[in-house]
């Protein structure tokens, strides 16, 4: 792990960060509540800095491992943890599932330089909403935090060409034996869930189905629950190994 905040290029970066699925909200009235963990002070400084200059943004703590995280998400209860994967004591996909129980409004972003598949499956899996690389710009750090706010995935564009390569893989690997799509859904859930994997937002589903943005929103809430998934990214991931939504 870097041991300084040079990572994060002040220079607009070539790749802007994946975007999956971001729904409408009304303009935020107070800042987005940001706790940064990282075991290395320097680096933690270093966002303090930057996100600093960001009207919108505040950060409200900081935590050097993912136990002291956990607690801190637990008593500040932010709206977004800027957490890095590989820490002392506890790392951080450990600490993500549980802050996703002691805190299970904050929304998770991996920000790290581990660039392993594995890290990256499994930091979904336990929650996390963006997985971005230390590599990106400051000012798509900022960035990735409000669309991570308004209901938008963040995935750095190499992690996501990874989980795509994976996804075919797995597609190819289950093509003798059809897998059902989940019969606890409804139809009409189904149709949302399409959409929702094709990186629609809610307004934009409404409008395919000649339905209401609430109508949506409840759907897709019912649908996370049925499923036991946690974002609209695992959703994806789901809708991908089901086959609901084929790669081509």
């Amino acid at each position: 792990m870097a041991a300084t905040f040079g990572p994060l290029r002040d220079d607009a970066a070539d790749d802007e960060v994946v975007g999956i699925g971001m729904e409408a909200e009304a303009p935020r009235k107070e800042p987005i509540r940001v706790l940064v963990v990282d075991d290395h002070a320097l680096f933690r400084r270093g966002l303090e800095i930057v996100l600093a200059q960001e009207e919108d943004i505040q950060v409200i703590g900081e935590a050097g491992d993912g136990s002291e995280a956990v607690d801190k998400a637990a008593d500040l209860l932010p709206d977004i943890v800027l957490m890095d994967v590989r820490m002392p004591k506890r790392g951080g996909i450990e600490a993500c599932t549980a802050i996703k129980e002691v805190a299970p409004s904050a929304k998770i972003i991996m920000l790290t330089i581990s660039d392993e598949e594995a890290d990256l499956y499994d930091a979904i899996k336990a929650g996390a909403t963006g997985y971005l690389l230390k590599e990106i710009s400051t000012d798509e750090v900022a960035t990735a935090i409000r669309a991570v706010a308004d209901g938008q995935s963040q995935i750095s564009p190499s992690m996501a060409s990874k989980l795509l390569t994976e996804f075919k893989s797995m597609i190819q690997r289950t093509d003798e034996r059809r897998l059902v799509p989940a019969p606890r859904l409804t139809d009409r859930e189904l149709e949302v869930l399409k959409l929702v994997a094709t990186g629609m937002n809610n307004r934009d589903i409404a409008k395919e189905l000649f339905i209401s943005e609430n109508t949506v929103k409840n759907h897709v809430r019912n649908i996370l629950e049925k499923l036991q998934l946690h974002s609209r990214m695992e959703a994806v991931v789901y809708a991908m190994r089901e086959k609901i939504l084929e790669i081509r």
